[in-house]
């Protein structure tokens, strides 16, 4: 009887032992999951540089390209063509307003020059004869010649009224009347034209010749000064003060027709040209400060605005605008393209963060990102003003007591957690806040 439930025991042994391998298999990654289980990370903190915005002057700075020129330039063309017979300066040389720089082959100019010096020469004498001899005399000659013929006529008007009387009383013949007659129509007759004479003489004759001896003289000193002309138009002089920055000929070559033989500049201060919008030259007056940037020179240069044009330019619709700038140290070169700035408008009292804290959006509208009471860092729309190199006028949307990220929010999610920092701050965090570890 006893065999039978040994037999039954060993079954069950033997069915316990297959069953128990299976339940182990599906039990133990049950077990090692629940024993491995992490703890929930955290969101990391982001490292941002903050501060508050503050209340201070800025002033918009007007930017535009420009090109420097000379206070003054003289490229002096010769008037007359003729081989160059000297030159008293070189390119580089300092000269005065009408120093002597060049001469040119005039010996014929000389010659003629000289020959009409004579002739006027004459023609003054001449002239100084007429005025103060001859017409005088001639006049004085007319007076006399009046005088006497108006004693004849007188005493030839004397005589006849006497023998009237006689030849009336039978004193004398007929014949002798007629004689007093006659005469005195002939003293008459010599009267009437040395009066007219004397008449012509004051009111014509005496007019004409001081004309005519004017015109002479003036036509002798009108040769003579263009002939002196011809000289000095052989002699180039500068017209202005400054430096001989070229002079392309040798002595004895002639320079082509209308092409300058000596170009002098005054380079003691120039110019920086440029074009700038109509809406910016109305920000601007006559002595605004400006700075010129100039390739090769550290610091900015000190310039003053001296011209803003009176009209648009009519093919780019801009105004040209000049800046005045010391050179007496011949630092600045003429042609050298620069930068200028010209300090337009100025807000005293404007709220102003750095440039680097504005976001624009694609639309063109412009925000900044600030750390909330809450740690995290929250967008706010801003509207802006006149910016000043690194910094920007706000003029809408924050105030002193907001905290402003200045870096590190390009990217940066609304809500996302931050803490102000140096910008190297991230380089230390752990690395189990950038991410998860192993149990």
């Amino acid at each position: 009887m006893n065999e039978p439930i040994q037999i039954a025991d060993n079954r069950r042994t033997r069915r316990s032992h297959r069953v128990a391998p299976i339940s182990v298999a599906i039990l133990l990654p049950i077990l090692l999951a629940a024993g491995c289980k992490k703890e929930e990370t955290p969101a990391p903190e982001i490292t941002v540089q903050a501060e508050h915005p503050e209340l201070g002057a800025i002033s918009d700075h007007i930017i535009a390209d420009a090109i420097l020129a000379p206070l003054a330039q003289a490229a002096i063309v010769p008037k007359i063509s003729s081989p160059v017979k000297e030159f008293y300066v070189q390119r580089g040389a300092k000269v005065k307003e009408g120093e002597l720089l060049a001469v040119l082959e005039n010996a014929d100019l000389v010659g003629a020059a000289q020959d009409n010096k004579g002739s006027y020469e004459a023609a003054q004498a001449a002239f100084t004869t007429a005025t103060k001899a001859q017409v005088p005399e001639d006049s004085q000659k007319a007076e006399l010649d009046y005088a006497q013929a108006k004693a004849n006529l007188d005493l030839n008007t004397s005589i006849v009224n006497s023998r009237k009387q006689l030849f009336a009383e039978g004193a004398i013949p007929g014949r002798d009347l007629d004689t007093a007659l006659a005469a005195l129509v002939q003293a008459q007759a010599a009267y009437d034209a040395a009066a007219k004479h004397l008449e012509s003489m004051k009111n014509v004759s005496h007019e004409a010749a001081l004309k005519s001896a004017q015109g002479q003289l003036t036509s002798a000193e009108g040769k003579y000064k263009s002939a002196a002309a011809q000289v000095n138009f052989s002699e180039i002089r500068s017209p202005i003060n400054g430096v001989v920055t070229d002079r392309p000929l040798y002595a004895g070559e002639t320079p082509a027709a209308g092409a300058p033989l000596i170009t002098v500049m005054d380079t003691s201060s120039l110019l920086a040209k440029a074009h700038i919008a109509q809406s910016l030259a109305q920000q601007m007056k006559i002595g605004d400060a400006a700075t010129i940037l100039v390739p090769g020179v550290k610091d900015p240069v000190d310039a003053k605005v001296t011209l803003i044009s009176p009209a648009l330019d009519p093919g780019s619709t801009t105004l040209e605008i000049w800046l005045k700038v010391d050179n007496k140290n011949a630092a600045l070169k003429v042609g050298t393209p620069v930068k200028i700035s010209i300090i337009g408008r100025t807000v005293e009292q404007a709220l102003k963060v750095p440039v680097s804290s504005i976001l624009t959006a694609q639309d063109g509208t412009k925000s900044v990102m600030v750390v909330g009471t809450d740690g995290a860092a929250h967008k706010k729309s801003v509207e802006l003003g006149i910016q000043d190199g690194g910094d920007v006028q706000i003029t809408k949307g924050l105030t002193t007591a907001d905290t402003v990220i200045t870096s590190g929010s390009y990217g940066l999610d609304e809500g996302a957690r931050v803490k102000v920092g140096k910008a190297d701050d991230d380089d230390a965090r752990p690395a189990a806040d950038a991410g998860g570890g192993k149990d």
